[in-house]
C-alpha cells in the first residue's frame, strides 16, 4: 500500500511533466475540423526530426511556424491552446507538429538541452511529439502480421491494412527510487558504464504482472542487495520519451543496509549523509543527475534544498 510521502518533490520542478494544451483527442478523427485548423493563419506548427526539435537562434524556445511554412512530413495534432484567447477555430488556437525524419542539423536541439529552458506550454508540446516521433520510428510494421502500417488519427494510431489491428503509442513504466535508512542516509549508485564520481538513484523497468511497489523492492534488491521494507512512498512521475519511458518516482525505507552490488548494472553503491553529499559535490568529486531528471528532484527532496553541479 502506498503511504503519505515522508519527503516530497518541489511542486512544478519536474521540467518534463508540465503541460498546457488540451490534447483534443476527440478532434483526431474529425477531418473537417483538422482541415480548417490547418488552414487557420494563427495555427502553430513545431518541427521535429527524430528526438530533436527546431528551435530559435538563442536555443531557448521552439521555433513554431505557420502551416504555410511547415515542411513536408508526418502531421501530428498536439492539441488546442484554450488559454491563449486566440484561434480561428471555435475551440482556440490549434497546435500541430510535423515529423520530418531522423536527421537534424544545428538548428535543432534535444530535450536534455531544452527541458529546463522551455516554458510550460512548449515543454508539454516537446515531450508529446518527441514521444510520438520515437514511437513512429520503430513501429512501422504490424507486430501481428508484419504488414506495413498506415498512420491514422492525426499521428496517434498506426493501422494495419491487412489484419485490421490498431497500434497505439506506448509508454514503458519504470520506477526510480531514493532509498533511505534509519540514519536518514540516502542510497545512491553508479552505473557500470558511468565514470567515477557519477551517482544517481536506482531505477528499472516494471515487469509484466508486477506492481509498482514490488518493482521498487525487486530492483533495489537486485542491484544493491538492500532489502526495502513496507514503506514505499509515491513521489511523482515524469515522462521520459527517450525513447518511451514514464518514470514513476518513489521514496522507500530500507530494512537492511548491507550493500552487495550486482556488478552488472551497478558498479558501486553507497550510503550518503547530507554532509557527505554536499562535501563531495562542492569538491567536484561527485556529479549528480541533470536538473531535468526526476532523479535529481528525488535527491533534492530528501536533501531539503536545491544542489549545485550535475552531469
Amino acid at each position: 500500500m502506498l503511504r503519505h510521502v515522508a519527503y516530497s518533490i518541489a511542486p512544478g520542478s519536474l521540467a518534463l511533466s508540465r503541460a498546457v494544451l488540451d490534447r483534443a483527442a476527440d478532434r483526431r478523427r474529425d477531418d473537417e475540423w483538422l482541415d480548417k485548423a490547418w488552414a487557420a493563419p494563427d495555427t502553430q506548427v513545431a518541427v521535429v526530426a527524430g528526438d530533436k526539435l527546431l528551435v530559435n537562434e538563442e536555443r531557448t524556445a521552439l521555433r513554431l511556424v505557420p502551416p504555410a511554412e511547415a515542411p513536408d512530413g508526418m502531421r501530428v495534432l498536439l492539441g488546442i491552446d484554450r488559454e491563449s484567447g486566440a484561434g480561428q477555430t471555435a475551440d482556440g488556437r490549434a497546435v500541430f507538429a510535423v515529423i520530418v525524419g531522423t536527421e537534424a542539423d544545428e538548428s535543432y536541439a534535444g530535450l536534455r538541452e531544452l527541458g529546463a529552458v522551455l516554458n510550460d506550454r512548449e515543454a508539454g508540446m516537446a515531450v508529446h511529439v518527441v514521444g510520438l516521433s520515437n514511437w513512429h520510428g520503430v513501429h512501422t510494421h504490424c507486430a501481428n502480421c508484419g504488414a506495413h502500417t498506415v498512420v491514422v488519427e492525426e499521428g496517434h494510431v498506426r493501422q494495419c491494412p491487412e489484419c485490421g489491428l490498431s497500434h497505439f503509442p506506448r509508454s514503458d513504466p519504470a520506477i526510480i527510487v531514493l532509498v533511505t535508512d534509519d540514519q536518514d542516509r540516502a542510497l545512491l549508485g553508479r552505473n557500470e558504464a558511468w565514470p567515477e564520481g557519477r551517482y544517481s538513484t536506482l531505477a528499472g523497468f516494471v515487469e509484466p504482472g508486477e506492481s509498482l511497489e514490488a518493482a521498487v523492492r525487486r530492483e533495489v534488491l537486485e542491484e544493491t542487495g538492500v532489502v526495502v521494507g513496507p514503506e514505499v512512498d509515491y513521489a511523482g512521475s515524469q515522462p521520459w520519451p527517450l525513447p518511451s519511458s514514464l518514470m514513476l518516482g518513489f521514496y522507500a525505507k530500507a530494512a537492511s543496509t548491507d550493500i552487495e552490488v550486482d556488478g552488472d548494472e551497478i558498479a558501486e553503491a553507497r550510503w550518503f549523509t547530507r554532509g557527505d553529499l554536499r562535501a563531495l559535490v562542492e569538491a567536484g568529486t561527485m556529479a549528480l543527475p541533470g536538473s531535468i531528471s526526476i532523479s535529481r528532484r528525488l535527491i533534492e527532496g530528501w536533501y531539503g534544498e536545491e544542489l549545485t553541479g550535475s552531469w
